[in-house]
């Protein structure tokens, strides 16, 4: 099997010739290369040399084109701290929504417009190009919450749910038509499966998430679904009281982070939802040797059971051992469903 038809396979409910293997890389990635990452951030063609570096080198069965959960809010026009070998920061008390009123104001982006989702298209683009049908290739936008804190910084965005919701339904209307068209132009660029990262959901209850965070989610998800891709859903952090709801979204694939009793998730969404990561991206994976990693996948690939994909909770950190990395993905590569 290629790794494309692995993961195909795997996704459609079929048993491929071993667990497929998606970590998501960044930093990693970047220092594979040996380039600075604000390089890797601003200029698709050293993004793409790393990705495919980076797959080639592991053995990974996908190329990605994330970089940093910046570029919409970016491209919206938000102030950004640049630093020259870490990823672009979002300066919260210089909030590009701190004025509300700010929104009806705020014109929706052009994915194609030149801008630093443009640049992320153009990967996607370059990804395809180089890769062909061998790797499975994953573009990214952000969920409703991380967007809207993004844009209106994270604190007000907490408080907002209690002092101003209908604020809070225009602004996750707003952001989720912006992210539908920009995944809608990474499928037509070539993605085989769109990441979803709403990070700042994870800090919501299962109350505020099932009224507000989860119906756009659900839109977003379900407007990938018709523009023919697919839904990699990535929420960082404890998601243990927002599970249900995440099961119940639709997506081909749900990341859970290392706070998640995977046992637990698995039997909260069900036999079917294939699952991923769980691994610690630091205390296990850098911190650990070859020997905890294996015992960890392990662990992980048994709780999960047979829709399991590997990967790390989150990003594997840019320092990580390679023998620990290698740990990760020997495994994935001697290892079928159980």
């Amino acid at each position: 099997m290629t790794s494309r038809e692995r993961v195909l396979c795997l996704l459609s409910g079929g048993q491929p010739d071993h667990l497929p293997l998606m970590p998501i890389t960044m930093m990693f990635a970047a220092d594979q290369l040996g380039v600075k990452y604000s390089d890797y951030a601003r200029k698709h063609e050293v993004l793409v040399e790393g990705q495919i570096k980076t797959a080639e080198t592991f053995g990974f069965d996908h190329v990605s084109g994330i970089s940093d959960p910046a570029r919409e809010a970016a491209d919206f026009g938000a102030h950004l701290q640049w630093y020259e070998d870490q990823p672009p920061a979002l300066i919260e008390e210089d909030a590009l929504l701190a004025d509300k009123g700010r929104l009806a104001i705020l014109k929706p982006i052009d994915p194609l417009g030149g801008g630093r989702m443009h640049d992320r298209i153009r990967a996607i683009e370059l990804l395809k190009r180089r890769v062909g049908d061998e790797k499975f290739v994953e573009g990214w936008v952000e969920g409703p919450c991380a967007e809207a804190a993004d844009l209106r910084g994270i604190n007000r965005l907490m408080l907002d749910f209690y002092d101003d919701p209908v604020f809070v339904e225009e602004l996750f209307a707003f952001v989720v038509e912006n992210a539908i068209a920009c995944a809608r132009a990474q499928i037509a660029a070539g993605a085989d499966i769109v990441g979803v990262g709403d990070a700042a959901a994870s800090l919501v209850g299962p109350r505020i998430y099932e009224k507000f965070v989860w119906p756009y989610e659900k839109k977003l998800v379900d407007a990938i679904h018709t523009a023919g891709g697919r839904v990699r859903l990535h929420i960082c952090g404890n998601t243990r009281r927002i599970l249900a709801g995440m099961g119940k979204l639709g997506c081909e694939l749900v990341d859970l982070d290392y706070p998640v009793n995977l046992r637990q998730a698995r039997e909260i969404m069900g036999s079917h939802q294939l699952l991923a990561g769980n691994i610690a991206p630091v205390g296990c994976l850098r911190n650990g040797t070859p020997e905890s990693v294996t015992e960890a996948v392990a662990k992980c690939h048994d709780e999960a059971g047979e829709r399991y994909l590997v990967a790390a909770g989150c990003e594997v950190v840019r320092d990580t051992p390679r023998e620990n990395l290698e740990a990760l993905c020997e495994y994935a590569k001697s290892h079928r469903s159980l």
